[in-house]
């Protein structure tokens, strides 16, 4: 165990961008998707409001991610939804948030996608559709109702006939895509499988870069890189009528890209463009009401609280701008009887949080349960925070719907949605994308300690040494100063393939790590009268080893664990590399003969006398085996 504290500067850390962001169905969960093509699943834990990463999806790196979008999944499913991404190679995935994996639904269509839309329910006005969180533990979840939006109605629904007309609302969702072509193609999201071509809508000049739905469905909106919003018929599929974008809606729009578009309950469009312009408009005739050029470059995200009447910006300038729908009286003072209230969109003021482009906003209302803290325990947190996470703390509470923001600097925010102004962001991930190391102490090499950094595409083996001398005799809670690292050996992946997990054995002989296809295992050696000092030979592992979302060595370093992408662990001897056991995470009430009905496990941990193996899946379930008689505790 390393006692002391040293720093190190040797290890280069480059997070990726987030190009994507989308909140559940049921408001709980927020998912983010990143440059590398890796997708990360935020939320916050019932009974408290702090965020954390629930899960991470490495995703194909080749196939950047355009936008994400969640559908509702129907009375069998997730009430989180279903999880759908769109890339720029035209090609659609959904997330399998149980297995961990990214499955095709539509193979490429031979044109860049630019953004998706899913129909609200048609069946049912948008405020009337309650949300519910999910709980974390998969299995034990408990589904809690959440009352956020201002205009939710307080009636019970029990009447059944809504029920099944909500449910085959939700079997045919229409989902709309933005193509590079210039056209709006529409498909339905089935049940499972791949998605339904229903139609596609007349080619426009440019492209088509965002595209959005009226509240009850029977409208689409489309922007383009031609400067032209266009409305459209959802049934018939007919054009009804264009909107030139340009300041103040004049002059001609060849050279601007509408990129983002929202439509409202109350009737109106908001548009965002590359003029750095956001402007508001009548959706039933195309005339403008307001238009706001308060960016300094392209606005690339719109986002609308749960009341409909706050709107947010955010774009190349790293400002997320508040627009709130305010109540003039226009007429006499005198005689109330004359006076018309006029409601206008006003600017109300920005925060600049991100140091680079933003590309994503999104609303969620993530808090489903808030349990009190004793008062003494409140008392010595609040001298312990820092002044920006003593406001989150005083705006976070049950029901109260954020905005979160991402971009280029890798970098989440949260805000509060009804007090924009009054408290400052909140910083979700302070280290985005944490780099995976592991460090050993008193290897089998004269006792020096051995750093496994896992980088993309490579593994890195580093020496660590002190000029204070034994890392490992270090005084608890002491600062020995800086350490110094060796590159001793690299491994790189087959075709730069991604790698999911690693490990290092306490002897620092042995390491491992796996990628989409399969585990490997190598081992390091010390030659001290050759001219190459440390040589790195692979060592064969049994055949038909799955692919594994963690791995760890048990502490005599006699077994490597691996926890397989079909949700059995595998225990391999480090001496005959055969395979020696296969456990299967299960309840008390298991078959044996079905398959396994667990998600994956995601992370384990071994007892010093290797007894005892744990494993803990992204739903926060934990699992205990005993490695002498191999069985589930």
């Amino acid at each position: 165990m390393l006692k002391a504290t040293y720093v190190n500067s040797s290890l280069e850390w480059k997070p990726s961008p987030v190009v994507a962001l989308a909140t559940s169905a049921d408001d709980s969960q927020v998912a983010a998707a990143r440059e590398d093509g890796s997708l990360e699943i935020w939320l916050v834990s019932p009974g408290s409001v702090g965020w954390h990463c629930q899960l991470t999806i490495h995703g194909d790196r080749s196939s950047r991610v355009s936008s994400l979008v969640w559908c509702r999944a129907g009375s069998k499913g997730l009430p989180c939804g279903r999880l759908f991404s769109s890339s720029i190679d035209g090609s659609i995935s959904e997330w399998d948030l149980f297995h961990l994996k990214q499955k095709i639904v539509l193979e490429s269509t031979a044109f860049s996608i630019w953004q998706m839309a899913v129909a609200p329910p048609s069946g049912a006005h948008p405020s009337e559709v309650k949300s519910q969180n999910l709980a974390n533990g998969f299995l034990n979840g408990i589904h809690h109702g959440n009352d956020h939006d201002d205009n939710e109605s307080s009636e019970s629904d029990d009447d059944s006939s809504s029920d099944e007309h909500l449910n085959q609302v939700i079997e045919d969702t229409p989902l709309a895509i933005a193509c590079d072509d210039g056209c709006v193609r529409i498909y339905t999201v089935p049940e499972s499988d791949e998605l339904i071509y229903n139609r596609t809508l007349s080619r426009v000049s440019g492209r088509t870069l965002c595209v959005t739905w009226s509240c009850d469905a029977s409208k689409l909106f489309s922007g383009s890189s031609d400067g032209f919003i266009r409305c459209w018929d959802a049934t018939l599929g007919h054009e009804i009528y264009r909107i030139t974008v340009g300041l103040g809606g004049l002059g001609g729009g060849t050279e601007i890209c509408v990129w983002s578009l929202l439509a409202l309950r109350c009737g109106t469009l908001v548009s965002a463009d590359s003029t750095g312009t956001v402007q508001f408009w009548d959706s039933q005739h195309g005339t403008l009401l307001q238009a706001h050029s308060y960016h300094k470059g392209d606005v690339n995200a719109l986002a609308v609280a749960p009341s409909h009447t706050r709107v947010f910006s955010a774009g190349s300038d790293g400002q997320v701008i508040l627009y709130k729908l305010s109540n003039d009286v226009v007429g006499s003072s005198v005689d109330t009887s004359t006076s018309i209230v006029m409601k206008k969109w006003v600017y109300v003021g920005y925060v600049r949080a991100h140091t680079h482009d933003i590309r994503a906003l999104t609303m969620t209302v993530p808090i489903s349960r808030e349990d009190a803290l004793p008062e003494e325990k409140a008392k010595m947190g609040r001298k312990r925070r820092r002044h920006i996470e003593f406001s989150y703390h005083k705006w976070a509470h049950l029901g109260v719907p954020m905005l979160i923001s991402a971009g280029d600097d890798t970098k989440l925010y949260a805000y509060s949605a009804k007090e924009f102004s009054k408290f400052s962001p909140h910083d979700i991930c302070p280290a985005p994308q944490r780099m995976p190391i592991h460090l050993v102490l008193n290897t089998v090499f004269n006792k020096n300690p051995l750093l496994l950094v896992q980088a993309s595409n490579s593994l890195d083996i580093l020496s660590v040494r002190s000029n204070s001398g034994n890392i490992a005799d270090g005084v608890p809670g002491s600062s020995k100063g800086r350490a110094t690292t060796d590159l001793l050996a690299r491994i790189k992946t087959k075709a730069s393939r991604k790698i999911i997990c690693s490990a290092i054995s306490n002897t620092g002989m042995l390491f491992a790590y796996s990628d989409h296809i399969k585990p490997n295992l190598f081992e390091l050696k010390k030659h001290e009268a050759s001219k190459i000092a440390w040589t790195v030979s692979k060592v064969p592992l049994p055949p038909k080893l799955p692919y594994s979302h963690c791995m760890i060595f048990s502490s005599d370093s006699s077994r490597l664990i691996l926890a397989g992408h079909n949700r059995k662990i595998y225990v391999v001897d480090m001496e005959t590399s055969e395979l020696v056991h296969a456990f299967t995470p299960q309840r008390h009430d298991y078959n044996e003969e079905l398959p396994p009905s667990e998600p994956p496990m995601t992370k384990m941990f071994t007892s010093n006398d290797g007894q005892w193996l744990a494993a803990v899946n992204c739903f926060g379930d934990i699992y205990v085996f005993n490695m002498e008689t191999q069985r589930c505790k």
